[in-house]
């Protein structure tokens, strides 16, 4: 294995033989109007560092071109009479491939006149022109730029200010205290399954990411009181979407990583007339080779995971634009007793287990300008979602007894559609609706730790889950963004759905208004109602009836409710600088609880990969989410950059008993200083070298205490419920170290890059679960990830 890993590292520059010669590097892209996504013919576009005048004019659809371009940073500067002049700096250029940027422009609302602000450089600033709090953008840049990231995009809203990471061994997102069940994603606009490798149903995160970075346009992330169309989610919302490829010329990506495996990505165009283009990625499991050189991944078996990722954009025509996306993977995993030490408790020396899971998503999209500044956009996808497991006891000699069987599948069939209209410069609108259709067949049944009823000498087999059949949930919403002058924006809007399976309906009202409080201070105060639906696991679990069989005992059960109030501030302390501090008040009812489990909460459950088995559920549980947020951030300029993000607050619930405790996720706070430095070096300036560091220290989750002697004498871990979160975990700290080389060709289209990410690398030891060890008959405490060194290496021509 390690001679393969050694001829991939010599390998893969072989292939800049193929590289084209060039004499400089190229900056295009296209201009739109940010409301009605019309092109704008004339804009202006200019290079600040140029030393002699250099820039480009868009042309009648929209487009421009900058050619001879030296690698390195770059910022641009786009102008057009009656519009807010736009400024985007830390454009990173690259000998390999050419940069292509998409830019919208805002209408001035003080008429036809150039506006020329260029302090309000904001490369935070969403996608989504309806998000006005609790949002920010995130693009491929910063994802393979920050340290401990792993080519994430969930590791990476680990950084932002409300957000921490459930733990090292899973991206399970936690956001203000919320169960990670409440995030919702989307790509392309439309809501897609679990992205992540190893995912199990009713959860969001996983061990590997299976959204492939290198194919993200610029994407917003949301945490509370988003837009109206935004539905089904509590806590938060991934919208990403895939770039487009390169229109006018083809371009390869070879990328070998620990942790994203080996890659290989091709675009290019397909029509040059039409403007059409293909991008293709697969990628393939390299994680098994920290096991080969003998470094600890947390268990002794091996995870393979294998991904494709592609859109295909077929161009401009009478009938608008149309594209094809999608995402396909597959992931498997056993457990096997022999290979399993006996102080393992991740998996049971004493069982064979097998895990499987596969990941569809293929979605087509039509946009289509309707004149008059409307246009219309429509997403139609399918997807399916397939999880299974078997675990095997081993009994004496070769005889085995089959413990548990899980099989998921649920085949999504969506359609999202909306007209979006821009009235004038003050004024625009949007309405919508999205229908999804659900074929869910989750079948699970288990008898490890079953009593004997009809003793035959084996326990007996329960049905955990056993739904065959569809249902649907429908969504409509319609939203406005007015500006009142040039101070005062408001955004409101209604959004509804309606789950045919319970008849359950629910109108939302959104409501957000800011006020520029100068030319580089703004305060907006934000309130979101939201809903959602209980996890399938939950919504669908069967309850062991005392007299034997099972009942659906939680299919009756409505939306958890959230009522969401954010106070934000955002200053820019200097060009370059900015300061965003927002507080909030989250509370949550209708929450799933239980009558004869009265500490149990579903708001503790969504960060691993089963539910608990409780049933009887009713709507009548609290949470509450409240504390305040800082993030002092300096964007990349004068070759580095620096973010600091600090959270203080708190997350309590009450069950059926009138309680309040904390929940699973209530760290109290989250602090995150990163920061990094480029040196340019070569005759031409044309290379660099990179620093990157992250330090992360939050304070310890609360968990509930096993009870020794009743797991002993049970033989298996049993909790003590009568004081259930009332413990504490040690405080979480983690330092991580990144040493980058970027090497551009000065005379082929030839990029490489070289990064060694040395992940914990103090070792501290992070304490992930207590856990009983029937082996030992002891409580043992299980340990989050060590020292890791994550390898990356990218060529690009």
């Amino acid at each position: 294995m390690l001679r393969l890993i050694a001829l991939l590292f010599l390998t893969l520059p072989a292939f800049g033989l193929f590289a084209q010669s060039i004499t400089g590097s190229v900056i295009r892209g296209r201009i739109l109007d940010q409301e009605s996504e019309a092109p704008l013919t004339g804009v202006t576009i200019e290079w600040i560092e140029a030393t002699s005048s250099t820039g480009a004019v868009s042309d009648m659809d929209g487009y421009f071109r900058l050619e001879d371009i030296p690698p390195g940073r770059h910022t641009l500067r786009f102008a057009y009479l009656g519009y807010e002049t736009r400024t985007i700096p830390n454009v990173l250029v690259t000998a390999g491939k050419e940069t292509v940027l998409n830019v919208g422009l805002t209408e001035s609302v003080i008429g036809l006149q150039e506006i020329v602000v260029t302090s309000k450089v904001n490369p935070a600033e969403t996608q989504n022109e309806m998000a006005a709090i609790s949002a920010r953008s995130f693009n491929l840049e910063e994802v393979n730029r920050y340290s401990g990231g792993r080519n994430d995009v969930a590791r990476l809203a680990g950084n932002f200010a409300g957000v921490a990471v459930a733990d090292d061994s899973r991206n399970d997102i936690v956001i203000r205290g919320n169960s990670p069940t409440g995030v919702l994603w989307q790509l392309e606009g439309i809501p897609i399954p679990n992205p992540n490798h190893f995912s199990t149903l009713g959860t969001t995160g996983g061990p590997v990411s299976a959204l492939n970075p290198n194919l993200l346009k610029s994407s917003d992330f949301l945490t509370s009181a988003f837009p109206a169309q935004y539905g089904n989610a509590l806590s938060g919302v991934f919208d990403v979407g895939f770039r487009s490829g390169n229109k006018e010329t083809h371009e390869f990506t070879g990328q070998l990583a620990a942790f994203s495996g080996l890659e290989a990505m091709a675009e290019g165009p397909i029509s040059r007339e039409n403007r059409s283009s293909y991008l293709v990625s697969y990628r393939h499991s390299f994680v098994e080779l920290a096991d080969q050189v003998g470094i600890p991944v947390g268990t002794n078996a091996t995870p393979n995971y294998r991904d494709l990722s592609f859109k295909f954009d077929f161009g401009q025509s009478k009938a608008g634009t149309f594209s094809l996306f999608g995402i396909l993977g597959t992931s498997d995993i056993d457990f096997l007793g022999e290979e399993i030490d006996e102080t393992d408790l991740f998996a049971d020396p004493n069982a064979d287990a097998y895990s499987t899971s596969e990941l569809g998503i293929v979605g087509l999209r039509h946009n289509i300008l309707l004149g008059d500044g409307a246009y219309l956009r429509t997403v139609v996808s399918g997807s399916t979602a397939r999880g299974g497991f078997i675990q095997d006891n081993l009994l004496t000699g070769d005889e085995r007894l089959r413990v548990t069987e899980v099989e998921d599948i649920t085949d999504t069939y969506s359609i999202s559609s909306y007209y979006n209209k821009k009235v004038n410069a003050r004024l625009t609108y949007r309405t919508g609706i999205l229908a999804q259709y659900f074929n869910l067949d989750t079948q699970v049944r288990d008898r490890d730790g079953r009593p004997d009823l009809n003793e035959d000498g084996e326990p007996d087999w329960v049905r955990v889950r056993d739904f065959d059949g569809t249902f649907g949930l429908w969504q409509a919403f319609a939203q406005a963004k007015y500006r009142m002058g040039e101070t005062w924006t408001l955004n409101g809007g209604l959004h509804t759905q309606w789950l045919d399976l319970t008849e359950g309906f629910v109108v939302e009202p959104r409501l957000a208004i800011s006020n520029q409080l100068s030319e580089k201070s703004t305060l907006t105060l934000g309130y979101g109602l939201h809903h959602q639906m209980a996890p399938f696991p939950v919504f669908f679990f069967e309850e062991e009836l005392p007299g034997g069989g099972t009942v659906s005992s939680n299919q009756d059960l409505a939306f958890t409710r959230s009522h969401h109030f954010v106070l934000g501030y955002d200053r820019q302390l200097a060009p370059s600088w900015r300061l965003k501090a927002e507080t909030y008040y989250q509370r949550i009812t209708n929450v799933p609880v239980s009558n004869d489990q009265p500490t149990f909460s579903i708001l503790n459950a969504g960060a691993d990969f089963v539910f608990p088995e409780v049933g009887s559920l009713v709507n009548e549980g609290v949470g509450v989410n409240y504390g305040l947020e800082v993030t002092v951030e300096k964007f990349f300029s004068n070759n580095y950059y620096l973010l600091l993000t600090g959270s203080l607050f708190d997350s309590e619930y009450e069950g059926t008993d009138g309680i309040r405790r904390n929940t699973a996720f209530n760290n109290g706070y989250v602090v995150n200083f990163l920061g990094g430095r480029e040196w340019k070096i070569g005759s031409k300036k044309q290379h660099a070298l990179t620093f990157d560091m992250k330090v992360t220290t939050a304070g310890g989750r609360y968990y509930t205490p096993v009870d020794l002697a009743a797991s002993r004498a049970r033989g298996e871990e049993i909790l003590n419920d009568e004081l259930a979160f009332s413990e504490r975990f040690d405080p979480y700290f983690r330092l991580d170290l990144k040493f980058g080389f970027q090497l551009n060709s000065p005379n082929k289209k030839l990029s490489q890059q070289f990064f060694l990410d040395l992940q914990n690398i103090t070792g501290y030891e992070n304490v992930f679960d207590r856990r009983y060890n029937n082996l030992t008959g002891e409580v043992n405490t299980v340990f989050q990830s060590g020292f890791f060194p994550d390898l990356l290496y990218r060529i690009q021509f």
